[in-house]
C-alpha cells in the first residue's frame, strides 16, 4: 500500500483538525514568547554585555505582561479548539509524507547492484533541539526557526556544490546519480580519513555529500519540520516528518497526554515502500509529554543483476531521557528489537535482496557511564554492530563523545565548524566541551580508566546488523564520521556511516 501524503484519511477531518489547530495557535504563541521573553541563552547575553545594552530588563518586564495577557486572553479559545483538535487525533496516521516526483525514476534508484553487483550507502544521524523556541532556550538554544533553515541549508550545502558542474571531476557513464555524487565526494572525505581498529574515521567540519538516509531527532516543532523539508528536498526526495501521536494515548483510554509528536525527522533519496510506528509506552516523567517511539521503513533501492527488487530496512530512535532510568530505556530496547523482526517479518517478500538492515538515533545513554551500565550490556548489541563500541563500557580508542556541554555552546573554542573540529580532535580540549560520563549513584567517578583516551558521552549512534540481510551480501565499513558542520545550531555531534555492500556473484544468478 503507498504511502500518503496526508496523515488524515479525509479532508473533513483534515479541516476540522485545521480548525481547532487554528484557535489553538494564538494560545500557543504567546506561550512560546512568554518563556523566551524570559529566556536567553549565553550567547544573547554576551551580546548584550559587549553592546552595552541595559534595556533588557525592561524588555523582560514589558514583554511578559504583553504575552501573559495574550495568554489568559486567547486561553478561552485554545480550549474551544482542544476540543476540536484532540478528538481527531485518534484517527491521524502518524506522519506526513512529502515526496519530490523525479524527472526520471532512475534518479531514485542506485545501479550499482545491477552494473557492478555492489554499492555504498551512506547513513546521518543528529539530534537538533528543534522544539518551541521559549522551550528550546532551556537547552541553551534559540531561534527555533531560523535554526531549522539554517541547518537544513547546512545539510545540503556540500551536496549543493558538490553536483554543481564546476565541481565534478570525474564522471562514469554507467554510474547512476547516488555513484556520481560519491565519487565526486570522495576526494573530501578521504581528506583526514584515519584507520584504526580496521575502522576509517575522521572528524568533519562539512556535512557528508552523499548522505543516501538522514535521521534526526528532536524536530518537535511543526514549522521547523515544514523548513527543513523545504530546504532539504532539492536532495531528498522522500520525507517522512510531524512522525507521533497526539492527545490521548493509547486512543480512548488516555493513560497518557502526548502534547509533542516523536520529533524524528526522516529523509532519503530513495522512495518509502513502507514504514511503521510505534511509540514507547512506559515513558515517564516530561518524556511522557512526547510521544517517542520507533520509526521502521523499508526503502527501494533498485535492482540486481538478475533484476530481483533490492531493498534496504532503517530504523530511527529517540529512547527516554532521564538520567537513572536505565531500566526504562531497556525495556525500550526489548520493544525496540521485537517491533523491528515484526515489521520486518511482515513487509518481506520472497523475491527481493535485502541489502541493509540499520538502526540509529539518540540513545540517551552512553557506553562508559558507570550510571549506564544496564543498558550497555543489553542484548540489541548482540543483534546490531556499533563500529565505535569495544564491548560493554568500553569504546574503541578513537570513539568521540557526542553530547556538547550545554553552557559551553557558544564558546570560541567550538562556535565554527572548524574550531569544533579542531576541539574534538584534541583530547585536553574535548575534556572542556564534551558532556563528561555519568557516575553511577553514590559512588565517585574514575575517568578514564587504566591510561585510556577521554572520550566523553556518545550518545548518539548509527548501528547496523549482517544476520537479516540476503545471505549473499557482504557488509563493510566505509567510514565513520563525526560531523562538526552544525556548531552553533544544536547541542549534538552528528555522526555519519557509510557501508559498502557487496554481493556475491551467487545471489545475482542463482
Amino acid at each position: 500500500m503507498a504511502l500518503q501524503a496526508s496523515p488524515f484519511p479525509n479532508g473533513f477531518v483534515t479541516g476540522i483538525h485545521a480548525v481547532g489547530w487554528a484557535f489553538i495557535l494564538p494560545c500557543f504563541w504567546s506561550l512560546d514568547r512568554l518563556l523566551a521573553v524570559c529566556k536567553s541563552t549565553t550567547w544573547e547575553r554576551a551580546q548584550r554585555v559587549e553592546q552595552e545594552c541595559y534595556l533588557h530588563p525592561l524588555k523582560v518586564f514589558f514583554g511578559s505582561i504583553l504575552f501573559f495577557i495574550l495568554f489568559l486572553v486567547t486561553a478561552p479559545l485554545a480550549l474551544l479548539g482542544l476540543l476540536l483538535w484532540a478528538p481527531v487525533q485518534a484517527c491521524r496516521r502518524p506522519f506526513y509524507y512529502h515526496r519530490v516526483t523525479p524527472f526520471s525514476p532512475e534518479k531514485e534508484t542506485h545501479k550499482g547492484f545491477e552494473l557492478a553487483g555492489k554499492a555504498s550507502f551512506g547513513f546521518a544521524a543528529a539530534n537538533l533541539c528543534l522544539l518551541p523556541d521559549g522551550v528550546a532556550r532551556f537547552n541553551n538554544l534559540g531561534h527555533t526557526q531560523r535554526r531549522a533553515s539554517a541547518i537544513g541549508r547546512r545539510i545540503v550545502q556540500e551536496e549543493v556544490r558538490t553536483d554543481s558542474p564546476s565541481a565534478v571531476t570525474a564522471s562514469d557513464q554507467n554510474s547512476s546519480q547516488h555513484g556520481q555524487a560519491g565519487q565526486q565526494s570522495a576526494p573530501r572525505a578521504l581528506h583526514g580519513l584515519r584507520h584504526q581498529d580496521d575502522v576509517p574515521w575522521e572528524v568533519s567540519s562539512l556535512f557528508p555529500a552523499n548522505v543516501d538516509i538522514l535521521c534526526l531527532e528532536e524536530v518537535f516543532d511543526k514549522r521547523a519540520a515544514k523548513k527543513l523539508t523545504e530546504a532539504l528536498r532539492p536532495v531528498f526526495g522522500h520525507i517522512l516528518y510531524d512522525i507521533g501521536v497526539y492527545a490521548c494515548y493509547p486512543p480512548c483510554r488516555c493513560s497518557s497526554f502526548k502534547f509533542f509528536n516523536s520529533g524524528l525527522f526522516v529523509a532519503s533519496r530513495f522512495p518509502i515502500l513502507e514504514a511503521q510506528y510505534h511509540c514507547f509506552p512506559n515513558s515517564s516523567g516530561e518524556d511522557a509529554l512526547a510521544a517517542k517511539g520507533l520509526l521502521s521503513a523499508k526503502v527501494l533501492i533498485g535492482r540486481n543483476q538478475k533484476q530481483k527488487k533490492v531493498v534496504g530496512y532503517f530504523n530511527s530512535t529517540h529512547l527516554h531521557a532521564p538520567e537513572g532510568d536505565g531500566e526504562i530505556r531497556c525495556e525500550q530496547l526489548s520493544m525496540i528489537i521485537k517491533w523491528i523482526s515484526d515489521f520486518q517479518a511482515a513487509n518481506k517478500e520472497p523475491d527481493e535482496e535485502v541489502i541493509f538492515d540499520v538502526l540509529c538515533g539518540d540513545f540517551n545513554f552512553d557506553n562508559c557511564s558507570p550510571d549506564d551500565t544496564l543498558e550497555q550490556n543489553h542484548s540489541l548489541f548482540e543483534c546490531y554492530t556499533d563500529p565505535c563500541r569495544a564491548g560493554p563500557g568500553k569504546e574503541k580508542p578513537w570513539a568521540i563523545g557526542t553530547l556538547l556541554e550545554q553552557p559551553t555552546l557558544y564558546e570560541d573554542d567550538i562556535n565554527t565548524p572548524e574550531k569544533l573540529q579542531r576541539t574534538l580532535e584534541s583530547e585536553e580540549l574535548r575534556k572542556q566541551y564534551v558532556s563528561p560520563p555519568v557516575p553511577a549513584k553514590g559512588c565517585p567517578l574514575v575517568y578514564p580508566e587504566n591510561s585510556q583516551p577521554w572520550i566523553g558521552r556518545r550518545i548518539d549512534y548509527i548501528l547496523y546488523r549482517e544476520n537479516s540481510i540476503s545471505k549473499h551480501c557482504r557488509t563493510e565499513i566505509e567510514e565513520v564520521t563525526f560531523i562538526t558542520h552544525l556548531a552553533g545550531l544544536t547541542d549534538h555531534i552528528p555522526v555519519g556511516l557509510r557501508l559498502n555492500i557487496i554481493m556475491d556473484s551467487d545471489g545475482d544468478h542463482e
